[in-house]
């Protein structure tokens, strides 16, 4: 293959998954593929459901003086059978200079969305997924993924501080991440973290949770409410109480123990094995069961099932408060 051929930008992109932030970049990147290329190369951006099949073609034909485009068909998990049936006739031969971009949540109503990832993928197009990132694992490998990649470093601990202190927005933690490895030189610890983001990491769910499973009421209750004053969503100080609970059965399961040798049979970080051991004094088998019952309730409270979510995650907080031994 020669140099020319290697550099050209793949003809085809698939774009598959919900978490905006990643789609936007994955659509960005094939543009800065395409414009290295050809420096002019231009983006338009169309909703599948706004084309007939005519617009479809018109819009990747070849250009009469050959400047680059980009083309990104956005919400295609409502693409129509013939929308999909010429998006895919035109990735078998695509057109010299035009980069189509597909961009699909993955589901849809229609056989012909449902199946146009995977025609795609079979007629070779340059897949980039982007799955929602909800787990708090996935979270923390966002996190420094996105600090290395600004040039920096960080511990774990940091990274579970800033998230703490920042929230899940993918976005928020992304300008955040870039913004502490700039300031830092590229340490980034949790000094750093708590020094940059000093205050919010104070009203945050994880707040609330830590005060709870500590059995502190009145500190738990004071940090639920200025979360919810300053906007956190309930979700997350649902999410922060169901972890920190769930951190502490495990932990307690196992017993006390060297958090260096527990870390890898418990799958956490040895600085999160030892927060937890302190946390696990004043709870008893039947006080974490208790507390587990009270978080998974409140998961499907927050998320539509109770009236008042705000009133939810209040009457959670003391539930786990009373469930603790002290």
């Amino acid at each position: 293959m020669s140099a020319t051929a290697a550099s050209q930008p793949d003809a085809v992109h698939l774009v598959v998954g919900e978490e905006e932030l990643l789609v936007e970049r994955a659509v960005r990147s094939a543009l800065a593929t395409a414009r290295a290329a050809d420096p002019q190369a231009d983006l338009t951006r169309v909703r599948v459901t706004d084309l007939t099949p005519p617009e479809l073609a018109e819009l990747v034909s070849p250009s009469l003086f050959a400047e680059g485009r980009v083309i990104a068909l956005e919400a295609a998990q409502e693409v129509s059978k013939e929308i999909a049936d010429a998006v895919l006739a035109y990735a078998k031969a695509p057109a010299d200079g035009v980069t189509l971009v597909v961009v699909h949540t993955g589901g849809g109503r229609s056989k012909a969305a449902k199946e146009l990832p995977a025609a795609l993928r079979k007629a070779g197009a340059r897949v980039v997924e982007c799955p929602k990132i909800t787990k708090a694992a996935e979270r923390e490998a966002f996190v420094r993924n996105e600090i290395r990649s600004a040039g920096g470093k960080a511990d774990p601990e940091a990274v579970a501080a800033l998230i703490e202190a920042v929230g899940s927005d993918l976005r928020e933690l992304a300008a955040a991440a870039s913004q502490l490895v700039a300031d830092t030189g590229g340490k980034v610890d949790a000094e750093a973290v708590r020094r940059y983001h000093r205050g919010r990491a104070e009203v945050t769910g994880f707040a609330v949770a830590e005060k709870a499973v500590m059995g502190d009421r009145g500190g738990a209750l004071e940090a639920l409410r200025w979360a919810m004053q300053l906007g956190v969503p309930h979700v997350l100080v649902a999410d922060a109480l169901a972890d920190a609970v769930r951190t502490v059965a495990r932990v307690s399961a196992v017993g006390r123990g060297d958090p260096f040798k527990l870390a890898g049979e418990l799958g956490m970080p040895p600085w999160k094995v030892k927060k937890a051991q302190g946390q696990a004094r004043g709870w008893d088998g039947d006080g974490l069961a208790r507390a587990m019952s009270v978080v998974a309730g409140l998961n499907a409270d927050v998320k539509g099932v109770a009236a008042d979510s705000g009133y939810a995650l209040e009457r959670a907080v003391l539930a786990i408060v009373a469930a603790h031994g002290r």
